[in-house]
Order: structure tokens, then C-alpha cells, then sequence
């Protein structure tokens, strides 16, 4: 298992509807926090061993809507 932490930056208005649908559409999706700064939200994500980080992120956190750019750790 593979623990990644992805930072968002949403458009005005959208971070709640972002955290929401992060949370239900995703289940690596685990926990959700509103931060400050350049970005909004803080998502900790777990993903088997092996899934690639890069298609996680850009076709499943960037697809939705509300979401500007992505900033992940690894």
C-alpha cells in the first residue's frame, strides 16, 4: 500500500463541492482537510501497490470539476 498526500487548488467557491466528491467517488481517497495558502485542500490517499500515482491523480482528483491544479507528495 502506498500513502500519497495531494494538494488541491480549486476554483473560488468549490472546495467543499471538491472535498465531497473526492470522499464519495474515490475509496483511496481517506481524508480531506481545508488548508491555507496556494492551496485549498489536503487529500490522503492510499493506493495498492503498483497503481500509477501519475493516472491516479490526473484521471481521477483533476477530473473533478472545480479542481484548478494538483500538487502531490509522495
Amino acid at each position: 500500500m502506498q500513502t500519497i498526500f495531494v494538494q488541491v487548488k480549486c476554483e473560488l467557491g468549490k472546495s467543499y463541492h471538491v472535498a465531497d466528491a473526492a470522499i464519495m467517488k474515490f475509496e483511496e481517497v481517506s481524508e480531506v482537510h481545508s488548508t491555507s495558502g496556494q492551496y485549498d485542500l489536503m487529500m490522503k490517499c492510499y493506493l495498492p501497490d503498483g497503481t500509477d500515482i501519475g493516472h491516479f491523480v490526473t484521471e481521477k482528483i483533476q477530473s473533478i470539476q472545480g479542481v484548478r491544479d494538483t500538487f502531490t507528495l509522495i
